[in-house]
């Protein structure tokens, strides 16, 4: 009879994780761009570890999203680096991050990743998603909070869900304070809610696209049942982690 008896694995929240953020020219995914970015790797007993970029986008950054992140179109002009590359780097290190087994947390991931994905096609860079394909786990803080706590009033952007948490956040709406502030507030909900940390990881990440999903449903019919709010249904979506591409109509 074999004696050797095998350990549980910990929690996934335990391990080590990677926080990943951008900030960017506006909140369209298929035309918006890339300004800053930031994958930090946090927890599992070891050091933080943060990479953050700045590029310039080649297009005028709003005055609007520069009040939102502090990025000026004549700063990312001067100090950052050509968009191409930074969307190289910031794709390169997300791949090598999940390849290498660790989730990613991403506070609504959908568009993060999405903004990602068309950035990439844009500059002809291979997506990172299908260079990834199936090893990717997401761990995203927005479904986690609306799933174990649907009814709160309230708003629930970062800085909320933080304040909720009790999470500190120095530095809101920069790349690098919000990766790390959406790993813990990961964290903080997976340590309270058993049905978020006793999950394995690969079990979180498929039920998390069905509760985006039915999330997105619940809002489109808030929307469509909401006079004046009814065209705002259209535009609901409940694809996670990732939006798909336009599919572009042949002649």
């Amino acid at each position: 009879m074999n004696q050797q008896t095998s350990q549980q694995a910990p929690p996934w929240y335990l391990g080590r994780l990677a926080g990943f953020d951008l900030e960017t020219t506006g909140i369209d995914v298929e035309s918006d761009r890339i300004v800053t970015a930031c994958v930090v790797q946090c927890g599992g007993k070891y050091p933080t570890q943060s990479t953050t970029w700045l590029a310039n986008p080649g297009v005028e950054i709003p005055e609007g999203a520069a009040r939102v992140h502090g990025i000026t179109t004549e700063q990312a002009r001067a100090e950052g680096q050509p968009a191409g590359e930074v969307v190289q780097q910031v794709a390169a290190a997300l791949v090598e991050t999940v390849l290498s087994g660790i989730p990613v947390v991403a506070m609504n991931a959908a568009f993060d990743l999405t903004m990602l994905d068309r950035e990439a096609r844009r500059h002809r860079i291979y997506p990172p998603a299908e260079r990834i394909g199936t090893e990717l786990r997401v761990v995203d803080p927005f479904v986690l909070d609306k799933h174990v706590d649907p009814y709160r009033p309230g708003r629930r952007t970062l800085t909320d869900l933080c304040r909720h948490y009790q999470v500190p956040l120095d530095a809101a709406h920069s790349a690098d304070a919000d990766a790390l502030a959406a790993c813990r507030v990961a964290w903080r909900i997976a340590s309270t809610h058993g049905e978020i940390g006793t999950a394995s990881i690969d079990d979180l990440h498929a039920l998390q696209v069905g509760w985006a999903r039915e999330q997105a449903e619940s809002l489109a019919e808030y929307f469509r049942n909401t006079p004046g709010k009814e065209q705002r249904a259209d535009g609901v979506r409940g694809d996670w982690p990732l939006i798909p591409q336009p599919r572009t109509e042949s002649r």
